[in-house]
This record gives structure tokens, C-alpha cells and sequence, in this order.
């Protein structure tokens, strides 16, 4: 495990987010001595969901996205789960910041079906990633390259296709903050 005292790592989620997806990575990451906030489209307590559809817990928050200055962060994460990536997909303040972490070089891991909010930000075109296999369309119609794989890294973007990936995603993210 890296040491990743002083590193700030952000998650932007919305409700009915796939619990592995945000609280395996939250935890390691704070376990490896990064600070780790959580942001939404407000400030109450999110859902999480196991399996799509099963509620489990709810996760308390730090601020809502207009709270959150990507330029202040080391990296940034997005869980998936359907119903979360498809309602931030369309969040603008949501698709401001995957963009202002791509312009930036922040790493950005997204993994699932997360990355439909990169189609949505216009952040596909000419990327190789990975995602839950129904979005190899999306991902491909956007101009992306989809590949099939555990995690894929392609310069600050780093992409999985689901929580059977979470311990390669987890390491790529640490990798690319140590």
C-alpha cells in the first residue's frame, strides 16, 4: 500500500450509487492516508444501492459539487451504479468538473457505468477506456476506444468495468498519486 499522507481525493456521486464502488476506494484511500470527501448535488446523506437495486446504506456527504474546486484536489473518483451515472451524466456542474480534471491531469477514476458521464462532458473522443459492457456503444459512439479489461489507464483517465475490478482500480488509483 502507498503512503498517500497529504493527498486530498475527491467523490462525486448522486443517489443510488453502487456501494463497493464509492466505499472500497474511500476507505483504502483513507486507510493509505489520503483525505477522502464526498460530493453531491446537495448536502443530505446519499443512497447506496448493492447490485443496482437493493438500498443498503446511506453515505453522509461534504459539500455539494458547487462546493467542490478540482484545482484543490489530487484526484478525482466516480462510482457507478445505473440510476447514479445516469442522473449525473446530465448534472452540468457534474460534467464541469470530470472536465476541469482532464484539463487539469488530475486522475480521474471512473468505473462501471460511470463513464456515461465522460460521453456526456464530451471526454471519450480519442480515449482508450473501460466500462460496464453495455456502455461499449456508448463509448465507441463517443469516439472512444473500449477494451475489455480489469482497468485501463490512458495518460490521467483511469476506467474499470465493474466492482469484480475495485482491487486493480484501486491500486492504478494509488499508483497514479504516489
Amino acid at each position: 500500500m502507498s503512503d498517500l499522507s497529504g493527498k486530498t481525493v475527491a467523490i462525486i456521486a448522486t443517489d443510488f450509487f453502487e456501494e463497493p464502488e464509492l466505499v472500497q476506494p474511500r476507505d483504502a484511500l483513507r486507510e493509505a492516508g489520503a483525505t477522502v470527501k464526498i460530493y453531491s448535488t446537495g448536502t443530505d446523506p446519499i443512497q447506496a444501492v448493492q447490485g443496482d437495486t437493493d438500498p443498503s446504506q446511506k453515505v453522509e456527504v461534504d459539500g455539494s459539487f458547487a462546493d467542490l474546486d478540482v484545482s484543490r484536489v489530487d484526484a478525482l473518483v466516480v462510482p457507478g451504479g445505473t440510476v447514479n451515472a445516469d442522473r449525473i451524466r446530465v448534472e452540468p456542474e457534474a460534467q464541469d468538473i470530470v472536465r476541469t480534471a482532464m484539463e487539469l491531469g488530475k486522475p480521474l477514476a471512473v468505473i462501471c457505468h460511470g463513464p456515461w458521464l465522460l460521453v456526456s462532458a464530451g471526454l471519450v473522443r480519442g480515449k482508450r477506456l473501460t466500462s460496464y459492457h453495455s456502455l461499449a456503444d456508448d463509448v465507441r459512439n463517443a469516439g472512444g476506444t473500449w477494451s475489455d479489461e480489469e482497468v485501463v489507464v490512458d495518460g490521467n483517465l483511469i476506467t474499470s468495468r465493474n466492482p469484480g475490478d475495485l482491487p486493480a482500480f484501486i491500486k492504478a488509483i494509488e499508483d497514479a498519486l504516489s
